[in-house]
């Protein structure tokens, strides 16, 4: 007999079929005990009325794995709207502790710290399992937005030879004798495509050596980078990002319905014409506003975006908000500075709910250009990037989002931990 999901049992009444799973609740009565099996899918409720075999199940603690066999029959009051009667119920693995919580709570009771310690147990908890199901549509999204436009997904090297953004925030490693780093991002290589495939795009992971400590910032984190050529300026690759984030919303919709049911979450909306606002008058604004000094800060502060996430929703009914032309002191070498004013930048932040989701902007293409940015370096560090340049490269840019950061604002979760499986941070390297 095939091995059946719980999703599944609501097309076979009637029918004997073979569950399998993780005992997830059992409630043993006077007459009958009702026992949960949870899958992949959702749940399944078991109902025995067999002495025996209620005595048997009695003594199996959370987590047993087990397989019932049974029929399907009609119940308003089970979980999934039908039960399995007249099971046999076979133990295929015994745990050899119980679970350090109960999983059966809608919410797990302990603090984030005791989750992260025990993950292997605490990730099998619905509400963690359908944080983790939302991410996966989201990846799937994005690649399907660009596999759809012409972009050829890439897999680069996350040990590098040279810092990417600056050599303050990178974890070094001996590379056997030789001084190595972990990549703050692909962008180097992702850059280099371009004179291959036009348009390219990696998910992976990247590496900040940044000691923060905060809800919001990770040492490693999931980076969906994106870069394309043959642009205009920087606006080009706004409009590309605009229709991601709607591809990533539709396909978490499509393929993670559940998890949000769940969570009793809806995907936010992605205006087609996602409202910009350039950096200085930004800064003007939020100046007026609250009296707080702002103008001739080279960034925007925390305070300072969730000031325009607030200023995005009231005025155009809008969750996301573009911020353009960032002081050039703030940005990396290779950015491309506004043909009308040196001092700015061709590149933007997209802030999603008060807080920086997305970097990106068009990059230098000429290597006459890159030889002025890197004045004062020693270049036969980045001989195998400049290459790229010297050989004729397109007008191009690109942009990355934090996996995290997106499922976190997503989901409203206070702390970035909660909505990663195993975080890497300033103290944490296990599990």
């Amino acid at each position: 007999m095939q091995r059946m999901l719980a999703a599944e049992l609501d097309s076979e009444y009637g029918r004997r079929v073979r569950v399998a799973g993780w005992l997830h609740h059992q409630r043993q009565l006077a007459q009958v005990a009702f026992v949960l099996v949870r899958d992949r899918s959702g749940i399944t409720q078991v109902v025995l009325e067999e002495p025996d075999a209620r005595a048997a199940v009695a003594r199996l603690i959370p987590e047993t794995v087990i397989e019932v066999e049974g029929t399907v029959v009609n119940s308003d009051q089970a979980p999934a709207g039908v039960e399995l009667v007249d099971p046999t119920i076979s133990v295929v693995s015994e745990p050899v502790l119980p679970p350090p919580f109960e999983l059966r709570r809608p919410q797990l009771n302990a603090q984030l710290p005791t989750l992260l310690d025990h993950a292997a147990v605490s990730l099998r908890h619905p509400a963690r399992r359908a944080v983790a199901a939302i991410a996966a549509a989201s990846v799937s999204g994005f690649r399907a937005a660009l596999d759809t436009s012409g972009f050829t997904e890439v897999f680069t090297p996350k040990v590098v030879a040279a810092a990417t953004e600056s050599g303050a925030n990178v974890f070094p490693i001996d590379w056997f004798g030789r001084r190595a780093f972990l990549a703050q991002s692909p962008q180097f290589y992702k850059q280099i495509m371009v004179g291959v495939f036009a348009r390219v795009y990696e998910v992976g992971p990247v590496f900040r050596a940044e000691p923060h400590d905060t809800a919001r910032h990770l040492a490693q984190y999931l980076s969906l980078d994106a870069e394309m050529g043959f642009i205009t300026d920087h606006r080009d690759v706004m409009a590309v990002l605009r229709s991601v984030l709607a591809a990533m919303a539709e396909t978490i919709n499509e393929r993670a319905q559940p998890a949000l049911d769940l969570l009793k979450l809806t995907t936010p909306e992605v205006p087609v014409d996602i409202p910009v606002v350039a950096f200085r008058d930004a800064q003007e604004m939020i100046e007026r506003a609250t009296r707080r000094p702002t103008l001739g800060e080279p960034d925007l502060s925390p305070a300072d975006e969730r000031w325009l996430g607030d200023w995005s929703r009231q005025q155009h009914g809008s969750e996301f908000v573009y911020v353009t032309g960032y002081p050039m002191v703030k940005r990396p070498f290779y950015t491309h500075p506004d043909p009308n004013d040196p001092t700015a930048s061709n590149s933007f932040d997209l802030l999603f709910r008060g807080l920086e989701l997305v970097t990106g902007g068009q990059r230098l293409h000429r290597f006459d250009d890159y030889a002025q940015a890197l004045r004062g370096h020693d270049l036969t560090a980045f001989n195998g990037y400049l290459d790229a340049f010297r050989h004729g490269m397109p007008p191009h840019g690109g942009f990355a989002i934090g996996l995290e950061r997106w499922i976190a604002r997503l989901t409203g979760a206070a702390n970035i931990r909660e909505v990663t499986l195993f975080p890497r941070d300033l103290n944490r390297l296990a599990p």
